[in-house]
Order: C-alpha cells, then sequence, then structure tokens
C-alpha cells in the first residue's frame, strides 16, 4: 500500500502539493473547512456576478505549466490564460502611466515620461534578470537547516539578497523620479511590506511581471485551483471540501493524523498543512506542545499588512484598463501608517481590478464585476472596523469617482460584498487578518521561516505564503514542490524536475 498523506487546506500550495503527490501514487485526502476550493484564491459569487477573493495577478505561469506537466497534464486543458498587455495603468497626482509587457515600448515611454530614464529601465531589466537566475535556486530549495545554506548555489546567491540595502534604496540606483520608483515598488504590497523596508532582493517581483507578462484565467485566477483541484480527483486523490479539521492528532511530537470538525479521526503517514500558519499553530496545534512556535512567540513576530476588499456587481461596464493602481499623493506617508503607525489612512492607495473588460464571463453583458482593495493595517492595529468600515468604503468610493474615469460608480452598484481585515481573520482564519502572512524581513526569511519539513514535530510539512520561500502564487506554487520533493526523498521516490527560467526575450 502507498503512504497515506492529509492535506490540511485547499489552497493553491495544498493543491498543488495534493497534486504532485497523488501523481506520483500516494493515497492523497484533501480536508477543507469551507464548501469550496481555493481558500484565499477562492472564487466568490454575488448574485450573477464572480469575483476572485485574493489574488488577481497570476505571473511566471510557466511554473504553472510545469507543475502539470509533472503531474502528467497539460495546463491548456484545464484553464485558458489570457496574457494582458498593457499590464496596468498606474494613477499618479498629476500622471498615468500605462505599463506595457513590451520591453521597446515600455523604454520609450519612460524615455518621453521621465526624459533620459529609459536607459535605467534597461539597466534594471539586465541586473535584475541576473539576480532573479541568481535568486532562484534559494526559492526552489530547502532551508530547513544550515547546511542547506552552505550549498555553493545558495552561497554564490546570497550577495544578490542585498541584505543591507532595501527595495528602494536599490530602485534608486536605476530611476530618479519617485514615480517611476513607485512604479517597480508597489510589488511589495504582494509581500504586505514598505518599499522602504522591503528587501533589496525584491526588485525580482517587478521584473517578473515585466519579463514574463501578466495573466488572466479566464473565469479569474480562482480557475488556478479549481484546475489542480480536477487534476487532483483525476489521480485518485479525494477532496473533502465543508469538512474542517479541529485539530492535529499528535503523539511524542508526531503528527499521526487529524481530528475533524465532524469528530472523527483521520489517520496519515504525513500530514501536509496549507493553513495560515499562525491560525493553525495557535488553533489546530494544543497548548504546550510547541516550544519555538507557542502563542506568545508568534505574537512577537512580524506580519505582513492587511486589506480592505470591495466587491461590487455593477449594471455598467466600464471600458477602463484591466488593472488599476491609484497612488496616495504621499505614498510613503500612506505605507508608514499601515505598517508603523497602524492608523487608517486619509488618502489610501488603492488597486481596482475591472476584470469584465477581459473576461466576459464574470458578468452578464453590459454588466461588470468591480474589485477593488485598500491596503489596510492588520489587526494589531487599534482599528475598529465595526465603527470604521462603512466610512472608509465612502473614503474609497470618493478617491475613485475622483481620481480614476469610474465616474458615477456609486450609482451603479446592484451587488456590494465588503471584507475588513477582522472578516480575513475570522471567516477566513488568517491570524490577526495579516492577508500576506509572516513578513519576509530578513529575520523570517529562508532558513529563519518556518521551514517546510516543520521543524517542531515530525510527519509534518508545511505549504503556503507561511513557509518557505514565502507569500505570493508563484513562491506558493514553489513551497509545495520544496515539500513534496521532501516527501519524495524521504520514501525513495525522484524528486521532480526543476526547469532553467526561460529566457527574457528583451535580454537578447
Amino acid at each position: 500500500m502507498e503512504k497515506r498523506m492529509i492535506v490540511i487546506g485547499a489552497g493553491p500550495g495544498g493543491l498543488a502539493a495534493a497534486m504532485l503527490l497523488a501523481s506520483q501514487g500516494y493515497e492523497v485526502d484533501v480536508y477543507e473547512k469551507h464548501n469550496r476550493v481555493g481558500g484565499r484564491n477562492a472564487e466568490l459569487r454575488l448574485g450573477e456576478f464572480v469575483f476572485d477573493t485574493g489574488p488577481t495577478f497570476l505571473s511566471m505561469i510557466h511554473l504553472v505549466e510545469e507543475l502539470f506537466e509533472i503531474a502528467g497534464r497539460n495546463l491548456n486543458d484545464y484553464m485558458d490564460a489570457v496574457k494582458l498587455d498593457p499590464m496596468y495603468e498606474l494613477i499618479f497626482e498629476d500622471q498615468n502611466l500605462v505599463m506595457t509587457h513590451n520591453f521597446d515600448e515600455m523604454k520609450k515611454q519612460i524615455d518621453e515620461n521621465f526624459e533620459g530614464s529609459g536607459e535605467g529601465y534597461v539597466r534594471f531589466m539586465k541586473e535584475t534578470g541576473k539576480k532573479l537566475e541568481a535568486l532562484t535556486p534559494l526559492l526552489q530549495s530547502r532551508m530547513d537547516r544550515l547546511i542547506h545554506m552552505m550549498q555553493p548555489k545558495v552561497i554564490k546567491a546570497l550577495p544578490e539578497l542585498e541584505v543591507n540595502k532595501t527595495l528602494y534604496e536599490v530602485l534608486s540606483r536605476y530611476f530618479k523620479d519617485e514615480r517611476l520608483k513607485m512604479a517597480f515598488a508597489f510589488q511589495s504590497k504582494y509581500l504586505g511590506m514598505s518599499p522602504w523596508e522591503c528587501p533589496g532582493a525584491f526588485t525580482i517581483l517587478s521584473y517578473m511581471e515585466h519579463a514574463y507578462g501578466i495573466y488572466h484565467p479566464i473565469g479569474g485566477v480562482n480557475q488556478l485551483s479549481q484546475a489542480m483541484a480536477k487534476v487532483v480527483k483525476e489521480l485518485g486523490g479525494r477532496i473533502h471540501t465543508g469538512n474542517g479539521v479541529k485539530k492535529l492528532v499528535i503523539e511524542n511530537r508526531a503528527v499521526k493524523g487529524v481530528e475533524l470538525e465532524n469528530g472523527e479521526t483521520e489517520l496519515a503517514d504525513e500530514v501536509i498543512i496549507n493553513g495560515d500558519f499562525a491560525h493553525v499553530m495557535t488553533h489546530l496545534v494544543e497548548p504546550g506542545i510547541l516550544k519555538k512556535y507557542t502563542p506568545e512567540k508568534l505574537e512577537k513576530k512580524k506580519y505582513s499588512c492587511s486589506t480592505f476588499m470591495m466587491y461590487l456587481g455593477l449594471d455598467k461596464k466600464y471600458d477602463l484598463s484591466h488593472h488599476t493602481i491609484v497612488f496616495s499623493k504621499d505614498y510613503k506617508k500612506n505605507v508608514e501608517e499601515i505598517t508603523n503607525s497602524r492608523i487608517l489612512s486619509a488618502d489610501p492607495s488603492i488597486y481596482i481590478q475591472n476584470a469584465s473588460v477581459t473576461d466576459p464571463t464574470l458578468a452578464p453583458e453590459g454588466k461588470s464585476a468591480l474589485y477593488v482593495l485598500a491596503p489596510v493595517p492588520n489587526n494589531f492595529s487599534e482599528v475598529g472596523w465595526e465603527q470604521e468600515q462603512e466610512a472608509f468604503r465612502d473614503l474609497v468610493l470618493d478617491i475613485i469617482e475622483e481620481k480614476t474615469e469610474f465616474k458615477g460608480l456609486r450609482n451603479h452598484i446592484v451587488e456590494e460584498k465588503l471584507l475588513t481585515p477582522f472578516g480575513w481573520e475570522h471567516d477566513y482564519s488568517v491570524y490577526k487578518g495579516a492577508t500576506f502572512n509572516l513578513g519576509h524581513q530578513l529575520s523570517q526569511m529562508m532558513i529563519f521561516r518556518p521551514h517546510n519539513k516543520f521543524e517542531e514535530l515530525d510527519n509534518c510539512w508545511l505549504v503556503g505564503g507561511g513557509t518557505h520561500p514565502g507569500s505570493g502564487l508563484p513562491t506558493i506554487l514553489e513551497s509545495a514542490r520544496i515539500t513534496a520533493n521532501g516527501i519524495f526523498e524521504q520514501y525513495g521516490k525522484k524528486a521532480v524536475p526543476i526547469s532553467p527560467l526561460p529566457a527574457w526575450e528583451g535580454s537578447q
């Protein structure tokens, strides 16, 4: 009999791990407390409108294609992904920038808007491409022990981490204009961090978009989770939705299985945890077992910001950009308020996804599904969302109507759902509502992040944003590959292959 694997949580990391494990013949059961797959990457329906709950950008699609190939499948048979170009529109106080995947066009636009800065863009792309190539082994390898840090490929990559520089400082080598720096720095928000605190290594985030493009799967980015779930089932795995885990079954610091919320106990040879790390360790593990990650120690860790979400079904279609980012007048002040002062900003930055311009499946003809996100402090703040949410909603709508072409937006809302940091914490089991998980300070990365083979419990593995290599869909998928390979190695099976980075066409 093949070994039995239990996966807790049907988010992208859990489903990717389940898919890889099932493809090698393991008996796989995924337990998900919600009645749908995806976790933060789930589909959200409001009446006749369809939204993504969380991630709306899909980049590094070659990683997804590779995982499907390993499982003996072709991604194109499960998901129809459209490459977006332009990628997104950036709205500053006095200028709009339309960011394109076309290298020559992007350089030309930068030169026209920021005299002579195109050369900085060329340098940025060439040098950051080499950086990503050097860092990729770090992002695809186990970082559980000090010996993993001593591998030649890792030692070679360490200078590229630029440990003594922030993202903002590194970008200042390439760009002088503050708006241009922000155009390549806002991606630090994918980690819930400030560009003035985020490690310089993360220039790779904007590079990935410019080098490899951004995709929208028809039906939403949630289709990624749905596609992986379908493959898991085809390979003989079982996905139990509406069936949450109450606690881990632990004997002598070894995880033997799970006790479900319905009272049943399921045993397994290995348990893979895809729940929010700090939530799982404070809710599914009985007190007194953990030493390194006690509730008290977890509370002292650094966490990402949260997000205020608005899902709006409109009886009108706006022929505007698929992705729009509206920058606050003083972006640095806004970021400081979110991450350090932990107060609600009077001038928040706002992200708008208007996916109906690309995807007719999300809303009936002539209507649209609008997704609005504002980064806000996590629940370590004193923000009382019960009292604040309506006023903050109105502020966000005011800014959108004032600074963008989504004019008269309020008059066209026919369906609406708000999700605050309290909602993230209580409805989605996200610790302190920190949507992007543990922060990505260097003190919480690689060997200093919770290990893929969890260090405190035997037969226990982690996938998702709370383990190595970190948050964001591409890295979460890599966490699944790292964990699956660790299990294969343990049971004498061959590791799944890792392909080199595809060439960036602009590098020729």
